[in-house]
């Protein structure tokens, strides 16, 4: 196991365990980024709609892998999901996410 690993566990694993729990992906990019390429099937929710989103989210009762550019939002999504009581976790870029799929 990696130094990385260790710290932070296997990201694979745990998106692996999430999408076989029918985890709904949250690509919190802005409307024309995601309109210029996403993930089949996510939600775009962009990060400044998050926190008004997340009784709707709390509703859909599943976990949630959340996605962007670069992993950045979808960090601080996750955070804010995740305060919320929502099982969330930051699957990064979208683009390098939908590999791992």
């Amino acid at each position: 196991m990696g130094f990385l690993s260790a710290l932070f566990g296997n990201k694979s694993a745990k998106i692996d365990d999430f999408v076989s729990r029918g985890a709904i992906i949250i690509d919190v990019r802005s409307k024309g980024e995601y309109n210029g390429g996403a993930i089949p099937g996510s939600k775009n929710i962009p990060l400044p709609q998050i926190n008004s989103k997340v009784a709707t989210i709390k509703k859909w009762n599943k976990p949630v892998i959340t996605c962007c550019a670069s992993g950045m939002r979808s960090g601080s999504a996750a955070s804010i999901l995740r305060s919320q009581g929502i099982e969330t976790i930051n699957g990064g870029g979208w683009f390098s996410l939908s590999k791992k799929l």
